[in-house]
């Protein structure tokens, strides 16, 4: 089995790592006392090479039972099981699991089958590429490199240490593709044979949806992924309505970077480099971005020599919203989406055709209270800087339009949301009865201070009072 020992860089970013949990040596020198071996595996260790910040710690537990790694354990404090049939226990106080080795099957419920017995490279053949088949131990910080992942790090391959294995769970594929945008890598030739072939039956959606969350939020580009899913042949089977895009044309003088496809990868890679408030925001932009042109699909066609895809921000809303159900269950971003697809185009009509102030109004109150001005302003800027001709990536260009479009949205109080109602029911229940009548007055004062830009509460009320003697 090839082992190496640690670099001194990454031994003493390891030694900085384990000082935040001083617990975890003195538990790995006990285990070793006792014959057992403790290893770092999985994301830590891959992340370590890279010289990316470890936000977690996974530890595998080898040549012990599960009784004697709970009676270890226990000596340091309480331990609970987080699964016993998992064989995974936890230290009360120390958020790291102690795990021993598995095998788990395919499908939605994945069985679990604990074996203390399995050595170190059986249980990294396991796993799902060579990059994650590494490990480290604790006591000697050696490298456990049985499947050369350490140079597939370093020349950015994604290549499995089993294909065989790697097909047992459909998961293994997503994976795949959130990688490649993550960490900029690519599939060699078998793991694209095997990724264009393998089954994606029995895999729920709540665990694609992790996936696909991933992708989005953790990469620079998350259009490499999306890509490598067309140039396997599997996006029509993932994505169909995405895929209906592929060779759609559009204009040139308005999209020289290409058809609707291309388009929507540069625009989600654009909306990726956007900075957002919560985690939250930025999701639902890259799911808006990625989604904005879909209706263009459907209503794209030549007229008097153009290119036109008149409607397409109205037909695109359902189409988004079938195409979110396929990868997410959060109602949500389900519902969120399609109302920025659809009025993705206004902020720069907006400018153009110098809307009024109730035209603003108007708009925040149909986005309202779901999304905001600001969270569309933030899908238009990357549908305009999704256009470059030299394709794969946005254009990092300046949007005068919309800082035009962002200023009067601020100074019209609809940035952040739909303007409040002047009046309530108390201001109006001296000469309006409560009732069906209160609400309809109601509903006129609020529609008439947006088309009027009306501030003051007495002019309002003024205009209800005439509105009530008709």
């Amino acid at each position: 089995m090839k082992c190496t020992k640690l670099l001194p860089n990454i031994q003493n970013e390891l030694k900085e790592l384990l000082n935040k949990y001083p617990l975890v040596t003195l538990i790995a020198q006990a285990i070793a006392h006792s014959g057992g071996q403790v290893f770092i595996v999985g994301g830590a260790v891959r992340d370590l090479l890279l010289s990316k910040e470890v936000y977690d710690i996974d530890l595998e537990v080898h040549a012990l039972s599960l009784e004697q790694l709970e009676s270890i354990l226990s000596t340091f404090g309480p331990v609970s099981f987080i699964g016993k049939s998992f064989g995974i226990l936890k230290l009360h106080g120390l958020e790291i699991d102690f795990a021993l080795p598995r095998s788990d099957s395919q499908g939605r419920k994945p069985e679990v089958s604990v074996n203390p017995a399995m050595g170190i490279e059986d249980a990294l053949r396991r796993r799902d590429l060579t990059m994650n088949a590494l490990a480290i131990d604790i006591i000697s910080y050696q490298l456990i490199d049985p499947f050369n992942g350490y140079t597939d790090v370093l020349t950015r391959t994604l290549r499995s240490p089993d294909t065989q294995f790697f097909t047992q769970d459909p998961l293994r594929f997503f994976r795949v593709m959130q990688f490649i945008s993550r960490f900029e890598m690519v599939p060699d030739s078998a793991l694209n044979r095997v990724c264009a072939t393998m089954s994606l039956q029995d895999l729920s959606i709540e665990r694609i949806e992790d996936e696909f969350e991933k992708l989005l939020l953790k990469s620079a580009k998350p259009s490499l992924g999306i890509r490598w899913l067309r140039s396997i042949g599997r996006l029509y089977e993932i994505l169909p309505e995405l895929a209906a895009t592929i060779n759609v044309p559009q204009e040139y003088d308005w999209h020289p970077e290409g058809d609707v496809f291309e388009h929507s990868m540069q625009a989600l890679d654009a909306a990726a480099q956007l900075v957002y408030d919560t985690q939250e925001q930025k999701l639902i932009a890259l799911y808006a971005a990625l989604c904005h042109d879909l209706g263009k699909a459907v209503t794209t066609q030549y007229s008097n020599g153009r290119i036109r895809s008149h409607g397409h921000d109205d037909a695109g809303a359902p189409i988004s919203r079938a195409l979110l159900k396929r990868i997410t269950r959060k109602n949500k971003i389900i519902d969120i989406v399609p109302l920025l697809v659809k009025a993705h185009m206004q902020p720069f009509s907006f400018i153009k055709q110098n809307a009024s102030p109730a035209a603003y109004k108007r708009l925040a109150l149909k986005l309202a209270p779901l999304t905001t001005l600001k969270e569309l302003s933030n899908v238009a800027r990357a549908d305009k800087q999704g256009r470059n001709k030299l394709k794969g990536h946005p254009l990092p260009i300046e949007l005068p339009a919309l800082e035009a479009f962002i200023k009067k949205a601020q100074d019209y109080g609809v940035w952040l949301g739909k303007e409040d109602p002047l009046l309530q029911g108390r201001d109006i229940a001296d000469f309006v009865p409560v009732g069906p009548q209160m609400g309809k007055a109601l509903k006129f004062a609020y529609e008439l201070q947006i088309k009027k830009n009306i501030h003051d509460k007495q002019e309002l009320k003024k205009y209800v009072k005439q509105y009530m003697q008709k």
